[in-house]
């Protein structure tokens, strides 16, 4: 059997489901649109550079959903799965995914985006398998904090093998491995597996790929 892993955000998505999910909120009138985008650019250039400070965007990211009820975030989710999600889902991502399951493959996604924005996505492709970034819950609500490690960059290889090991496997058990990403911050977790796909990549991952001879791939 083979594990292929896929990243989210502008992989499989042609778009950012993080961002998104803040646009919906300040179309809603939860956010401040002003305030929210200013600092969510900053945050999202010191990405490009490889240089976030994923707890600090993580406390930026994660204090929406513990200023609301969990029943309220589920159907505000809801209709920004129509309104933002689904128009990002190509049918080349979606075609994609299904030519590895046909093939009997394992289908795991990986993303630094929390769980609660991301599970219904992989829903939607039919992933089972999600390894999201993990917001802490005290009574089913959320806090604002981050449960164990954030999936990103070498915390995605920490957060893999944890899961792996939870059923009893590690990367070596597969036939063969595979990762599909569109950022030079998954090079860790690239560098790792078998079969490193970029997808649409940034400048720095193309350049890298090049290099090193992997498969570039448009999935939009």
């Amino acid at each position: 059997m083979q594990l292929v892993i896929f990243d989210l955000d502008n992989t499989l998505l042609a778009g950012d489901s993080d961002y998104q999910w803040g646009q919906y909120l300040i179309e809603i009138g939860l956010l401040n649109g002003d305030e929210h985008t200013a600092k969510n650019e900053q945050f999202y250039a010191d990405y490009k550079m490889g240089a976030l400070d994923i707890y600090a965007f993580l406390e930026f990211q994660l204090k929406p959903l513990s200023q609301h009820p969990r029943k309220k975030l589920d159907e505000w989710h809801q209709q920004y799965m129509v309104e933002k999600v689904l128009p990002m889902i190509t049918d080349k991502a979606r075609a994609l995914v299904e030519e590895h399951r046909s093939k009997g493959d394992l289908l795991l996604i990986i993303t630094a985006t929390n769980s609660f924005v991301t599970r219904p996505i992989a829903k939607e492709f039919g992933i089972d398998y999600l390894i999201g970034t993990t917001p802490e819950e005290i009574n089913g609500e959320f806090t604002g904090r981050v449960s164990g490690t954030p999936s990103y960059q070498e915390g995605k290889i920490t957060r893999l093998n944890e899961w792996l090991a939870s059923r009893g496997q590690t990367v070596a058990d597969f036939d063969a491995t595979w990762f599909y990403s569109d950022s030079h911050n998954d090079l860790p977790l690239m560098k790792l597996v078998d079969k490193p796909v970029a997808v649409n990549p940034d400048p720095i991952l193309a350049s890298y790929a090049a290099a090193h001879g992997w498969p570039q791939i448009d999935l939009r």
